[in-house]
């Protein structure tokens, strides 16, 4: 939905919700836009909506009617268009949902997987992760002090009538205590904190997410067991690398703390782990 904000010298007169397809602008009690101004011709101008778009028309007005300082006959209204009758303005602006507004956020800033830059990215991180040097492990403990004790004789265990099922119990105990437990991986999300996105949220929850304006800053988010990695993939000028905290991350890979602040092609994203 559409919606018209009328101010005069920087001050907010009213707003119209656009649920209509024709708007009048006009100094007549009859117009869905009435400006008492002597500046502002009977009827002036016209909107008409038609599906998720707007066209501004002059009625022939003495004054005429611009948008963004241009005078006009016919125009396709843009948002933050700023359309001026007289002495008064008209700012057309689109609302839009949560979901759209989320799903231009992702349009704008999420590379499509399997573009030729998200393979870039793919293979860029696969080298720059592979190439981060391990945490250090820790030292084992030393064995405990070997003292001689006395032997006791043990019991032999009673061995159970049914020997399938010893041997069933068994095999079970054995796989249970050879098996791997899987890996948990962590959960994170971004959080744009600047920008016309701020507030809008991005789920890490694919082993890579490529992020960025090609040409502008790329980069790319490792989901790995041990933790999310941002790895710098291509920009428009040399060593031009995001930041993490203020600070470029270089070639190499960074792992990145909860609550980091990333800074990718000009906008600023918060990184939450859980």
């Amino acid at each position: 939905m559409a919606r018209l904000i009328l101010s005069l010298d920087g001050q907010v007169l009213a707003e119209y919700n656009m649920n209509k397809e024709r708007y009048t602008v006009g100094r007549l009690p009859d117009n869905d836009v009435r400006i008492d101004s002597p500046a502002i011709s009977g009827h002036h101008s016209l909107i008409i909506n038609i599906l998720n778009d707007s066209f501004l028309e002059d009625l022939n007005s003495t004054n005429g009617t611009y948008v963004n300082g241009k005078l006009i006959k016919k125009h396709a209204l843009q948002h933050s268009d700023v359309i001026t009758v007289g002495h008064h303005q008209l700012r057309f602006v689109e609302v839009q949902t949560n979901d759209s507004a989320q799903e231009e956020f992702e349009k704008t800033m999420v590379i499509t997987p399997g573009s030729a830059m998200a393979n870039q990215a793919a293979k860029r991180a696969s080298a720059a992760v592979a190439a981060t040097p391990p945490l250090a492990a820790k030292p084992a403990p030393a064995p405990p002090p070997v003292t001689s004790a006395p032997v006791v004789p043990v019991p032999p265990v009673a061995k159970s009538k049914d020997k399938d099922k010893d041997k069933e119990k068994d095999s079970h105990t054995a796989t249970v205590a050879g098996a791997d437990a899987p890996v948990a991986l962590q959960k994170a999300k971004l959080q744009v904190l600047s920008g016309a996105f701020a507030g809008r949220e991005l789920d890490l929850n694919k082993a890579l997410t490529t992020l960025g304006r090609p040409g502008v800053q790329v980069a790319a988010i490792s989901r790995r067991a041990e933790g999310f990695f941002i790895i710098h993939v291509d920009s428009g000028k040399a060593e031009d690398y995001p930041l993490v905290n203020g600070s470029p991350i270089g070639q190499q890979a960074r792992k990145l703390a909860n609550n980091d602040v990333i800074q990718l092609a000009g906008v600023k994203m918060g990184f939450f782990e859980g």
